[in-house]
């Protein structure tokens, strides 16, 4: 019996080092890298125009809307409630198409971003890849994330940033 509990004891240390050895884990703050590259700088600066540019269009449209609204409501008085009716329908197509607008201005704003995002996930992936077999890791957690339970490992945000020359 003596024999048998050393014999167990020497195969789970066995496992045990052999598993505490195999597992090489690190961690990347992702953010941080994000909010490093000049890439994602510039992106944030196309989607910064692109908004004002979109927000100036709608603004500019709802002034209209606004005078609109503003001329029929002084006129409303004097005409007809056929006319009244139809002014109020043009307005109602009008607000319609504004808030469409509004609608397509984000989306635009949000398919920019999605599209600039895309190249710029790849490289960071590409080089946490390229990073990890150089260093042997076999799991990297993003530090960045709330998934993130314990943070002891190796750090490897700064050899991924000096990968992408940041």
């Amino acid at each position: 019996m003596n024999k048998l509990n050393v014999l167990l004891v020497a195969v789970v240390m066995v496992f045990a080092t052999g598993f505490a050895n195999a597992q090489k884990i690190a961690s990347v703050d992702i953010n941080s890298i994000f909010t490093s590259m000049p890439e994602m700088k510039a992106l944030d600066q196309q989607l910064q125009n692109l908004q004002t540019a979109k927000q100036g269009e709608l603004e500019k449209q709802g002034k209209s809307l606004q005078d609109l609204m503003k001329k029929y409501q002084d006129e409303a008085p004097k005409q007809t409630q056929a006319i009244n009716e139809q002014r109020s329908q043009e307005v109602q197509k009008l607000q319609d198409n504004l808030q469409q607008m509004y609608s397509a201005a984000q989306k635009d704003i949000a398919d920019k971003r999605d599209a600039g995002l895309a190249p710029i996930e790849k490289k960071i992936n590409d080089a946490i890849s390229k990073v990890s077999k150089a260093a042997g890791y076999e799991f990297v957690f993003d530090a960045s994330s709330p998934a993130l339970v314990y943070k002891a490992g190796t750090d490897a945000t700064p050899a991924v940033k000096k990968e992408l020359g940041l």
